[in-house]
């Protein structure tokens, strides 16, 4: 992969207001601040279901730990169900989070990381996202981080149009469930979605132990990792980031390993890697 130092980079830390992205975020977080006033049961549940289904299976299992680090391997046809998930999140396209995702892991907490708290808390939860010039549309421009996807023609359409599949399901969720729905499958679960993911790329570089001693800044955090389905053990990620399991201890609840686990077993994934808790240990093995 090409030194980061070199050619664009999805974020530029040009301290420029992204317009486009601000209004987005606000309308999303004024419905998610209305939801309580338009409060069902039904609307909740439809919460939690996407919700699972987005972090869960778009960003964890798809996004993070099979398109960025191919810490196992799926059918193709699930790999795009994976990264369309992911692209209900309002997160971006797949090779634009890979892109990001890659970099960091090159420069974490280093000149060149989008999204280190040593460029200031604020900025590693969300002064990254409005600020700055954008790279989402740039497929070729990130190329260099993404090879992998970035020579599928379909993940290629997926980066350009990754506004269309969420549009699209607000749209059919507002007009089938009502504004209730709306507010709550839709509004709620973004932002939450959001302040979760982007958790882990501030407050997990900022507190909790750290079982690893490595280079960064990582910690382990149990709070965020309820939230993101066990996205939270950062540290351990950052120790072995092709490891397919990030909660290595018997307590550090991973339910993202739990999914894959089962894939496995009923003979979906495969080549699956698995961290040691060893340090010493500098490659990743293999369950059968």
């Amino acid at each position: 992969m090409e030194s980061i130092n070199k050619g664009v980079t999805p974020i530029t830390k040009a301290r420029q207001l992204n317009w486009i992205t601000i209004i987005f975020l606000a309308i999303f977080h004024a419905g998610a601040l209305a939801a309580p006033f338009f409060f069902e049961w039904k609307s909740l549940a439809v919460m939690v279901l996407l919700y699972w289904i987005t972090i869960g299976w778009g960003i964890g299992m798809g996004y993070h730990r099979l398109h960025t680090h191919r810490s196992y391997v799926v059918p193709k046809w699930l790999e795009y169900l994976f990264a369309l998930c992911g692209t209900l999140t309002l997160e971006g396209g797949p090779i634009f989070w890979v892109a990001t995702h890659r970099i960091h892991h090159q420069k974490s907490d280093q000149e060149g990381d989008p999204h280190t708290p040593r460029d200031g808390k604020w900025w590693s939860h969300i002064g990254w996202i409005i600020f700055g010039e954008s790279k989402h549309n740039k497929t070729d421009e990130l190329a260099r981080y993404t090879p992998d996807l970035a020579k599928d023609p379909f993940y290629r359409w997926l980066n350009t149009w990754h506004f269309l599949p969420v549009a699209v399901s607000s749209i059919l969720i507002g007009v089938l469930g009502g504004w209730s729905m709306f507010l709550w499958a839709v509004c709620m679960r973004i932002v939450l979605g959001l302040h979760s993911t982007w958790l882990v790329n501030s407050a997990t570089h900022l507190w909790g132990p750290r079982r690893f001693d490595i280079r960064d800044d990582s910690r382990n955090s149990w709070w965020v990792a309820i939230l993101t389905f066990g996205e939270g053990w950062h540290n351990n990620h950052h120790a072995h980031p092709n490891s397919a399991r990030h909660g290595l201890a018997w307590y550090e609840v991973d339910m993202t390993w739990m999914q894959i686990r089962f894939l496995q077993m009923i003979g979906i994934a495969s080549k699956v890697k698995v961290a040691t808790v060893d340090m010493e240990s500098s490659l990743a093995r293999k369950v059968a």
